[in-house]
Formats: structure tokens, C-alpha cells, sequence
């Protein structure tokens, strides 16, 4: 198994697509790359923590490639855009992906530099170490699954879902 810590805007997009990929065995969001100890989902929409919403991706090397998952990361998310994804704004949402070893370091700067064609701007997210990671509140956990009636699921989420079985169909359950 293996964990990569991701952050691509509001965490409840990134969960609902990696909840439905084959080889994912659980995703956590949460909240890193800040200078606050034990967060709250209040204090990260301030602005003011310098956390980013992230999940955590466990996920299983033989059914999946590690390729496949972060190639997924930046076809769900813009990661052309500073501190923002659509409507949500802050360093909160910043695109970024956060590493705990070299050869993680190495796979995610390759995902950006093979990505990179995809995108007309250049991209911005952020690479940097993998401090600690603080468990988002339950209810932030397994969004889209529990809740897909919301005008956010529907508005935001689906299109981003659309978007990824368009590229990856073969690699999704559901």
C-alpha cells in the first residue's frame, strides 16, 4: 500500500473521485501544510491556518499505478490557478502535493512536468514535505457519498466526476 497526500481545492472532489477508484483502499480528508496545531474546518476557511484541505490515498500498487492516481489528481482539478479552484478561494484550496520521501518528491514533479501539456498556464501546485496531517471533522469525510442530493455535489463535484470517468472509465467502479 501506499499514501499520497493531495490537495487540488475543496477536499469533498478530490474524496468522491478517489472513493470510486479501483485500488483505492480508504481516502481521509484532512488538513496540512500549516503553522496551527488540531485545526477546525472554521479556523482552515479563515484563511489564516496555512493549511490546505487534502486527502490522504491508500491505495494499492498492484491495481493501480501510482501514475494513474496522480494523473487522475491533475485532470479533476485546475492546477493552473493560485489559492483557488472555481468559486472557492484562499490558500486553503491552493493545488498542491505533499511528499514524505524522495521518490515521492520525484513521482509528483514528474506528474506535474507529464501533466503540464494538458494545461495552457503553467502549473502552480505547490510540492513541499509532508508535515503533519490533522483529520478533518466526520462529516467532512465521504462527502459525496452521503450527501450527492447537495446543490454542491451536483453543481461542482459531478461535472469534476464526468471529467474523470471521460479519461480513466476503466479504472472506476462506479
Amino acid at each position: 500500500m501506499k499514501t499520497f497526500v493531495l490537495g487540488g481545492g475543496c477536499f469533498w472532489c478530490l474524496d468522491a473521485v478517489y472513493q470510486m477508484t479501483k485500488g483505492v483502499h480508504s481516502v481521509v480528508s484532512g488538513y496540512t501544510g500549516g503553522r496551527i496545531a488540531n485545526p477546525s474546518y472554521d479556523a482552515i476557511c479563515s484563511g489564516t491556518t496555512g493549511h490546505a484541505e487534502v486527502v490522504s490515498v491508500t491505495f494499492d500498487e498492484a491495481v493501480i499505478p501510482e501514475d494513474v492516481i496522480l494523473d487522475m489528481f491533475f485532470i479533476q482539478h485546475d492546477p493552473t490557478t493560485l489559492n483557488r479552484q472555481g468559486y472557492d478561494t484562499g490558500t486553503q484550496y491552493r493545488s498542491s502535493m505533499f511528499y514524505s520521501n524522495v521518490d515521492e518528491e520525484a513521482a509528483f514533479r514528474a506528474a506535474i512536468v507529464r501533466n503540464q501539456p494538458l494545461w495552457a498556464g503553467p502549473i502552480v501546485t505547490e510540492v513541499a514535505p509532508l508535515g503533519v496531517i490533522y483529520e478533518a471533522e466526520y462529516y467532512h469525510q465521504d462527502f459525496y457519498a452521503q450527501r450527492p442530493e447537495v446543490g454542491y455535489c451536483q453543481v461542482i463535484i459531478n461535472p469534476k466526476i464526468a471529467k474523470v470517468r471521460k479519461h480513466y472509465a476503466r479504472w472506476l467502479t462506479a
